[in-house]
């Protein structure tokens, strides 16, 4: 979980834009690792060096980019039966890259609201994505967030 100072806040680089950043980052870097097949830490590297990382959540971006590749068939194997008439092979590099990440939220960062990482991925696809696809990857990581976390979502929903 995301500690916090005497004060109650997150620490120094911890904000919703800043993880909001981290997370518009990553989504690029994992879709430059699926096209140029480089790898993570050389991409990480270039991702530090060319974008102005001030804004970001330097640690979040490192753990989530690092993260997807290391549990990668985990991942897949929890997004993959709610695909609905697609494999994974067709999806769009960009749809891969924010299912990837997030399912990775949901499994790995129980201290990020479930809704968060939805509603995240949800913006991003339609900033980066083919048109609709955040409609896609809603209904996804919607049923994805029902398996992973079962608990948070029933809860959620009063049930």
């Amino acid at each position: 979980m995301t500690s916090q100072n005497q004060k109650g806040t997150a620490p120094k680089g911890q904000t919703a834009s800043t993880r909001r950043m981290a997370r518009h980052y990553v989504m690029q870097a994992l879709y430059q690792w699926k096209m140029a097949g480089a790898s993570i830490n050389a991409i990480e590297a270039e991702f530090r060096v060319d974008n102005d990382m001030s804004n970001v959540d330097l640690e979040y971006f490192h753990e989530v980019l690092h993260g997807v590749p290391e549990h990668l068939s985990d991942i897949e194997a929890a997004f993959e039966p709610f695909l609905v008439e697609r494999s994974l092979v067709e999806l769009d590099p960009v749809t891969q890259a924010l299912l990837r990440m997030s399912t990775y939220e949901l499994k790995f960062r129980i201290d990020v609201p479930y809704k968060v990482v939805i509603n995240e991925a949800v913006s991003l696809a339609k900033k980066f994505g083919a048109e609709d696809s955040h409609k896609f990857i809603n209904g996804v990581l919607d049923k994805t967030a029902a398996v992973i976390r079962e608990v948070e979502v029933k809860a959620d929903r009063g049930n």
